[in-house]
């Protein structure tokens, strides 16, 4: 027979009972890392696909990677975050949860703004690149580590986040601006599709980047209503909202992974003969690829008289659709 989670030390120290916290605390944790594994796996596909299909030479794709490598490590950081003793395994977890949230949400609003710079005010954008870096890998390591002067780190329930003696401290590190955040990227879109709309262009470019914010909108909403509850009765925890919570939060690498895979360009390029001559144009080293430019590109199946095995250097990976400038 299998042990008890009371016998494995599994205790998160919300519930009165023991044998209620124990088995409660072992099923959040065993839901959290359920759903983090599955973000982790979208990121995997994400990267692989990114890689596969070359979506890495504009300043957008780079962007759209950089929220990918982000969302990979914060998913790691679901799967490994526990409920473990106040120390300094758990206070690395919380900020390695903290950091990777943060940096995940600045490449989503440099996206916005990259695209709004873009489409409103007519920018190239190529030259701020680095800023861009700057800002959503700097800026969130600041932040991450302001709790830790503070020493607001700690067992937050089945994880290690900001402690609930400190719930102050979570509004003003992540809740607050992140809907701030939110609201002001909500705007931008709006500015943005009427700019696209009056000009008749961009429209089916900005329709897949749109629903990255809305992603970190639907997975924080019930984190957000748990720690609100947490702030008003935090001797009475919810078992409810905390399952919400951790079915939830961990979840925006996999809703990134959607909604890449929806974007129409990347669509037309999922099916066995266009991954298959992508293969071919990574290991095939003889392959000439005759044209190329960075943005829409598109994978066309060989002609049925051409040896799909063949390195040939006549062989077509690339068929260009030109949507203009």
């Amino acid at each position: 027979m299998g042990s008890r989670p009371e016998d494995n030390g599994t205790r998160c120290g919300l519930w009165s009972s023991p044998r209620d916290d124990a088995y409660r605390c072992a099923t959040i944790i065993v839901i959290k890392r359920a759903t983090a594994a599955f973000s982790l796996i979208g990121c995997i596909f994400m990267l692989l696909m990114i890689w596969l299909l070359r979506k890495y030479n504009s300043l957008a794709q780079k962007m759209i990677f950089s929220l990918t490598v982000a969302a990979f490590f914060d998913s790691i950081a679901y799967v490994m975050g526990d409920a473990g003793p106040d120390g300094a395994l758990c206070n690395f977890q919380a900020w390695w949860l903290t950091y990777f949230d943060w940096s995940a949400l600045a490449w989503v609003c440099c996206i916005t703004l990259n695209l709004y710079l873009n489409v409103v005010k007519k920018m190239r954008t190529e030259q701020f690149e680095r800023a861009y870096h700057a800002t959503a890998w700097g800026m969130p390591f600041v932040l991450s580590c302001l709790p830790l002067f503070g020493d607001y780190y700690g067992p937050a329930g089945a994880w290690c986040w900001i402690t609930n003696e400190h719930a102050a401290w979570r509004f003003a590190i992540w809740y607050v601006p992140l809907f701030i955040l939110i609201f002001l990227m909500m705007l931008c879109y709006l500015r943005i599709v009427y700019v696209a709309k009056q000009r008749v262009l961009l429209v089916e470019e900005i329709k897949p980047l749109k629903w990255y914010p809305c992603v970190y909108l639907a997975v924080t909403f019930f984190p957000l209503l748990n720690r609100l509850h947490n702030a008003v009765s935090p001797n009475n925890p919810s078992f409810l909202l905390l399952v919400l919570h951790v079915v939830s939060a961990p979840l925006h690498g996999l809703a990134n992974a959607i909604v890449f895979g929806l974007d129409k360009e990347t669509w037309v390029q999922l099916h066995f003969s266009s991954l298959q001559l992508a293969f071919q144009s990574r290991f095939c080293d003889k392959t000439r690829i005759k044209e190329y430019r960075p943005r829409n590109v598109q994978y066309m199946t060989q002609s049925t008289d051409e040896d799909s095995d063949s390195c040939d250097d006549t062989t077509e990976l690339f068929s260009l659709k030109d949507q203009g400038p």
